[in-house]
């Protein structure tokens, strides 16, 4: 896990352009896929069906684009830079997303994050916009590029 960064409100504006190290590989496995189907109601064969699938030219099942988006939250959960005294990060949206390349069951993503730009928009709340790219091992072209958003509120 990587340590995160905390940082004096005053300071967060200058981390803009931070370079975060990646993070954890993390194993996108056959059941997780299974589930997210499940719990977004999404059973296209590509994601569920492994004999059809082979038949593709994925030659296999694959995650859903959705899931390996999601799973930015936990990729980059502790690699972040945060200001001292945050009570709350809330997902604010994003502003740009791309699947580049299909994540195929069983194997392994990380992520790796540049901080693109901090917006104090008052006294207790940063507007904190992070480049996110997600990496496939073994794989030149990654998964998903995500320009990500989240507010920092502190006390």
């Amino acid at each position: 896990e990587m340590p995160t960064q905390w940082v004096e409100p005053d300071d967060m504006e200058s981390m803009a352009g931070t370079k975060l190290p990646p993070s954890d590989w993390m194993v996108v496995e056959q059941e997780r896929i299974n589930t997210f189907a499940d719990c977004t109601e999404d059973h296209q064969f590509i994601h569920v069906d492994e004999a059809a699938a082979a038949q593709t030219p994925f030659g296999g099942t694959i995650a859903h684009g959705f899931l390996t988006l999601s799973l930015m939250t936990k990729l980059c959960a502790e690699n972040g830079v945060y200001p001292e005294g945050i009570v709350m990060g809330v997902n604010y949206g994003l502003d740009k997303v791309r699947f580049l390349n299909p994540v195929r069951a069983g194997k392994r993503v990380r992520a790796h994050t540049e901080i693109m730009s901090v917006d104090r928009k008052d006294a207790n709340r940063f507007l904190v916009k992070q480049a996110v790219t997600v990496e496939i091992e073994g794989e030149d072209t990654p998964a998903v590029y995500a320009e990500w958003l989240g507010m920092s509120i502190i006390g």
